[in-house]
């Protein structure tokens, strides 16, 4: 069974937790948590160190965990070759598929083994790279990432001069009409996440921020989805 993305609100604020930030010797406990907490999806980072400079996990973590979970699978592939891979993440359990649209791939190609594996599709953009990058794109995917950190690892610090980026990729979505999750990646807690639902991102992907938080993982979910409030103020 597939989980459809494209059921979900995109006016309100999601929370997608991002895995890398679990105890992977406890893994089944923390993702029944973090569902239970109210996580609208679950992040899964999949870095093949050559594309970003961390090897994280792969198909084997991903296949194991679909066993016992019911939350839509959102999987980021931080890969030089997402069209190689695409149906193989697919057929590991992920829902939705992510890739980058600095990879090596034509990313219309990429676009279209995704959809033939049976996946929603997001495109991705690096802090470096411009959002009119993804413009031509728009019509064809489900979901935009924009990352708020340099790929690679978890706990960086949020990069705050990556809003404009939100708010004009935002601002187009909106002005061809389309329904498309805006998502921000890197650096999301409590503190900026209000920020970035202000310039117009509707889906938050966190980490350390939801699994480790000192009030529990509810706790933080519950942060997260009521940046809600200023969600759109600054587009």
């Amino acid at each position: 069974m597939k989980y459809d993305l494209r059921t979900l609100p995109t006016d309100k604020v999601l929370v997608s937790p991002s895995l890398l930030a679990a105890d992977f010797g406890n893994l089944d406990k923390d993702i029944a948590e973090v569902t239970a907490a109210g996580a609208d999806m679950l992040h899964l980072d999949v870095m093949d160190g050559s594309f970003v400079p961390n090897i994280s996990f792969g198909v084997p973590v991903i296949k194991s965990i679909r066993k016992n979970s019911t939350l839509l699978f959102d999987a980021h592939l931080m890969i030089d070759h997402p069209q190689k891979y695409a149906k193989v993440f697919a057929d590991a359990g992920a829902d939705h598929i992510t890739f980058h649209v600095e990879s090596l791939d034509d990313p219309a190609a990429v676009i279209a083994a995704i959809r033939e594996a049976g996946c929603t599709v997001g495109i991705s953009v690096k802090p470096k790279t411009p959002a009119s990058a993804i413009f031509p794109y728009l019509e064809m995917v489900d979901m935009v990432l924009v990352m708020t950190v340099e790929p690679g690892f978890g706990g960086q610090s949020f990069m705050e001069d990556m809003m404009p980026k939100v708010a004009e990729i935002k601002k187009e979505i909106l002005k061809r009409g389309l329904k498309i999750q805006l998502q921000t990646d890197g650096g999301v807690d409590a503190k900026t996440s209000p920020v970035a639902a202000a310039y117009g991102s509707n889906l938050q992907v966190a980490g350390t921020a939801v699994f480790r938080h000192p009030e529990g993982m509810a706790k933080a979910v519950e942060i997260i989805h009521n940046s809600t409030a200023v969600l759109d103020s600054n587009i």
